[in-house]
């Protein structure tokens, strides 16, 4: 397993190193000049001012050189500063924004979990009846939203017109902190990202569920009278799940696609909401930083899913 996981976890520096590599060439095939974001268009500079401000930033070097500089700072941890917070380090202002994008990412995953999972069971169990077909419907049209829209037809309902939920923050503004104010601006949010993955996992639990209730060893259980309930529960939900954590996995990736629209409609101050509002500002260090923590941590999910594979089916062996 040692071995193993020090395999991928090469294969996944790899992927990483690929992706600050891809980032830097489309942020240098993106129309204007970097140095554009530098200068304040209410001050007037003369051609000689931007020779020296692009020779200071290092932008008057072939661009491989660029890449190199700024791999060999960041291995070593060093981000670099933010273009419109000059004494901001990129590094610390995306740790202050992971914990807030944690938070959000997990309770939205295990929501989409706990629901997926448990809809996608009564679907087997139940299959073709109404209630079936009624969670099949859901689950189509779950897949079909994009996050946008969902968030912005959340807001509209829960926010706008029931006024059940925040419209949008972390906390209340000039509120003392607390567990409930926190949950509350973060249900709405976190149930928005879990649409599109329970809906998914809804659909793969229910399919690999009728697969395993066919299977020679459950029509053994059910021969020797064990109640249905443990029929399922022990003898098939477990050999199920396997195809469900490999899509745990493979959505966290779609799941922060997601979160970086609903940061954005919620104002929740994650790292989504950080790239969007780099991106905008063209603040290029932040948009490098940014996209380098966040490959790493979907990186890290997919190394700790394939561990999961394991412990959840024996049979599986790894070298």
């Amino acid at each position: 397993m040692l071995k193993y996981s020090a395999r991928r976890l090469l294969i996944g520096l790899g992927m990483l190193l690929a992706v600050s590599l891809l980032t830097f060439i489309l942020l240098r095939l993106t129309p204007g000049d970097p140095v554009d974001a530098y200068v304040d268009p209410n001050v007037p500079m003369s051609p000689a001012d931007l020779v020296e401000l692009r020779a200071r930033l290092g932008l008057d070097r072939p661009l491989p050189v660029q890449y190199l500089a700024w791999l060999k700072e960041a291995i070593t941890g060093n981000l670099g500063y933010s273009i419109k917070r000059f004494d901001q380090p990129v590094l610390d202002l995306v740790l202050s924004r992971i914990g807030p994008t944690l938070l959000l990412m997990g309770s939205a995953i295990v929501i989409a979990v706990v629901a997926g999972v448990a809809i996608g069971v009564v679907s087997a169990v139940r299959r073709n009846s109404l209630l079936d077909v009624s969670f099949s419907v859901l689950a189509l049209a779950g897949i079909s939203s994009p996050a946008f829209l969902s968030a912005l037809i959340g807001l509209y309902i829960f926010s706008v017109r029931l006024h059940w939920m925040p419209s949008g923050g972390m906390l209340t503004p000039g509120a003392d902190f607390s567990v409930g104010d926190l949950l509350r601006h973060l249900i709405l949010p976190a149930s928005l990202i879990a649409i599109a993955q329970a809906a998914l996992i809804t659909r793969y639990m229910r399919a690999s569920l009728l697969e395993v209730l066919n299977q020679d060893y459950v029509r053994t259980a059910r021969a020797k009278g064990v109640y249905e309930f443990w029929v399922i529960a022990k003898h098939a939900l477990r050999n199920a799940l396997l195809p469900v954590v490999t899509l745990i996995g493979s959505t966290i990736g779609l799941a922060i696609g997601g979160a970086i629209f609903i940061e954005s409609v919620f104002n929740w101050p994650g790292m989504g909401l950080l790239l969007v509002d780099a991106v905008g500002a063209r603040d290029y260090p932040v948009i490098m930083g940014a996209t380098l923590v966040i490959g790493a941590c979907v990186i890290v999910v997919n190394l700790l899913t394939d561990i999961t594979y394991a412990v959840i089916d024996p049979r599986i062996k790894v070298g």
